[in-house]
């Protein structure tokens, strides 16, 4: 099935009378008949439910919908992308263990490795996604655990070099993991190009709708642990707090690294996705290629538009031709990259604000990939704790605005954005 056909029947079959949608099992908890079925789920040697923290019915259906979205082999949902983000790498790195990251990623997902995840015990180098090979080479360690990107970086939209940064990890006996939330598979198939694991915040395009919070882990199935099991104890050593149970042993490159989130993880810390918000997610999951196609479609009329314009002294959008990343972008997502925009007001801070007061059609939001078009001047809100060299040092000068442009007509999101232009 092509992707579209995907989006609306991938991870559930009804059968001979049974519910069209997805049903939403609003339980936590799941009665069995004797204490011995129940302990074949706790030894995982069956297959079910016992309590919504680790697992639900409704959450496994949609993430078995992504896993087939981005070509997995298995999938696990969390209650938000940095919840993703976290599980993720804490699945295969604990302190005193090493982690590569592109240096541009989203900044929320910065302070968790620089941060907290530091005071956790584990090192983090931050590397240029365009940095020299012999730079690349120089970050790692010989107790590095993984390699982390983002397919297209938050707000700096930089194409990250999927291919490239793949092989390394691999030279080294480590797995890449992307963050695909601006691409989403629709545009972008991370796993065709060599990454490991893939993580969303679904609450952007996959929901799309500023419905519901939410993330996923997604595993491609192929990464050997056994052949690396010095580097990874956690996949290749039993597993005291459960039973024992070495994951890479007993459920193979397919599940090992979700069976371990799922029942380690996930146990512990009980970042679930609540059933009711899976399914609303769904529901955003069976439109996302009409919708990706609209976002893209309009934020490209419309960077042209700021291109053009006399008031706009830069402008930033991957699928632009003359772009830094264009040939990148066709490279990795040939049918259009996202709906996000970053681009520089003439005069700087001042003229930008005043930009941004002068949107009527444009929503004031930290929010991006959404329905409705969202609009952000850093400087002023998210970033206005920086001085001016720190915006520039952090990639957000004091005249940037980022535009996630959302379904409207785009001759009437251009005509919102040439008032506002036009009160400067």
């Amino acid at each position: 099935m092509k992707i579209e056909t995907k989006c609306l029947h991938s991870g559930y079959e009804p059968k001979n009378g049974e519910p069209r949608m997805i049903p939403i099992v609003q339980s936590t908890t799941f009665k069995y008949d004797s204490s011995e079925e129940m302990g074949k789920l706790f030894d995982l040697k069956a297959d079910g439910y016992f309590y919504s923290r680790l697992q639900n019915p409704t959450c496994d259906m949609v993430a078995a919908k992504i896993a087939d979205l981005e070509g997995g082999s298995a999938a696990m949902l969390t209650g938000s992308g940095q919840a993703a983000t976290f599980l993720a790498v804490f699945n295969l790195a604990n302190a005193g263990d090493h982690v590569v990251v592109s240096s541009t990623i989203y900044g929320g997902s910065f302070n968790l490795f620089n941060v907290t995840m530091r005071k956790m015990g584990i090192d983090f180098s931050f590397v240029d996604p365009d940095c020299s090979e012999e730079e690349l080479e120089a970050a790692f360690k010989p107790n590095t655990k993984a390699v982390f990107g983002e397919t297209i970086a938050n707000p700096a939209l930089i194409v990250f070099d999927i291919e490239r940064f793949a092989k390394a990890a691999h030279r080294h006996g480590v797995p890449l993991i992307v963050d695909n939330t601006f691409a989403t598979p629709v545009n972008c198939r991370p796993f065709e190009f060599g990454a490991d694991i893939i993580t969303h915040s679904t609450t952007k395009y996959m929901d799309g709708h500023d419905a519901t919070l939410g993330g996923v882990i997604v595993d491609r199935g192929e990464f050997d642990w056994m052949a690396h099991a010095d580097k990874f104890p956690g996949l290749c050593t039993p597993d005291e707090s459960y039973h024992g149970v070495t994951y890479a042993e007993k459920f193979g490159k397919k599940e090992a690294f979700i069976r371990k989130a799922t029942a380690q993880l996930m146990r512990d810390f009980g970042m679930v996705q609540a059933p009711v918000n899976a399914y609303i997610l769904n529901l955003g999951l069976e439109s996302l290629p009409v919708r990706m196609e609209r976002h893209c479609a309009n934020a490209l009329k419309i960077a042209r538009f700021l291109q053009e314009n006399e008031k706009i002294a830069w402008v930033n959008y991957p699928g632009l031709p003359g772009n830094k990343y264009f040939e990148r972008a066709k490279k990795y997502m040939p049918n259009g990259t996202c709906g996000v925009i970053s681009f520089g007001i003439k005069g700087g801070r001042e003229n930008a604000e005043k930009f941004m007061a002068g949107l009527k059609l444009g929503m004031i939001a930290t929010h991006v990939a959404d329905a409705r078009t969202c609009c952000l001047h850093p400087a002023s809100s998210t970033h206005r704790q920086m001085t001016e060299e720190e915006l520039k040092a952090a990639g957000v000068p004091s005249d940037l605005v980022r535009l996630s442009v959302g379904l409207e007509n785009a001759d009437d999101l251009i005509e919102d954005i040439s008032k506002a232009l036009s009160e400067i």
